[in-house]
């Protein structure tokens, strides 16, 4: 059973944060806040820890998880290019609710990257996920702490028990927004592809990059 620390949204104390840190270090999994809602938490470089992310969501490995980050110089680190249209899409949305997938750079964790190439990253905007990252020193999976097909929770109190008793750590910071996880565009072809419509509204993101539709 998951060891339960309370902490402040706003302002977390050290303490939690280092310990969940520790834990993931030592290749543990932590339920943390995200921007809406909890997600499932490990070091995206310990394949062992990644591969207990997938058990605990019951999900098929051939689906990517995506990464959350603390900065974009991080970015930059995973990708072979951040470019014009990832810059505008940054600019208007992160740290939010949208993910970016690009060209995975050698550096990134290759167990993550997807059979086309491309690694999925946001830029976390929640203080207790920016300070986890921050104290742990990489990247960490950003999926959200469901079993897959089942409601994403929004408060620490829904965790399906499966998830409460495999993972190693959570950080109640209370009730989240909610809603809808983040959208995903893919930047990796010639044209860029929305491939889910989430928190942030296809209008949005299409503004964002001075198109008026996606292309088919």
């Amino acid at each position: 059973m998951a060891e339960t620390f309370f902490i402040n949204p706003d302002n977390p104390d050290a303490q939690s944060i280092n310990r969940a840190a520790r834990t993931l270090a030592s290749g543990g999994v932590a339920v943390i806040p995200t921007s809406g809602l909890y997600g499932l938490a490990a070091d995206a470089y310990n394949s062992a820890a990644v591969e207990k992310v997938f058990a605990l969501k019951g999900r098929m490995q051939e689906k990517s998880l995506l990464l959350l980050v603390q900065n974009l110089d991080e970015v930059k680190t995973l990708v072979d290019e951040f470019g014009p249209q990832a810059q505008k899409l940054a600019e208007s949305f992160w740290p939010g609710r949208l993910t970016l997938v690009l060209a995975a750079s050698k550096n990134a964790p290759q167990g993550l990257v997807s059979p086309q190439g491309g690694i999925g990253v946001r830029l976390v905007a929640h203080p207790v996920a920016r300070a986890l990252i921050k104290a742990l020193g990489r990247p960490v999976t950003g999926t959200s702490a469901n079993p897959s097909g089942l409601p994403a929770p929004w408060d620490a109190a829904q965790l399906d028990a499966g998830i409460r008793k495999g993972a190693d750590i959570i950080l109640d910071a209370g009730a989240l927004a909610g809603g809808p996880g983040s959208s995903v565009v893919d930047l990796c072809g010639p044209l860029p592809r929305l491939l889910r419509e989430g928190a942030v509204s296809r209008k949005a993101i299409c503004r964002a990059l001075g198109m008026d539709i996606f292309p088919a």
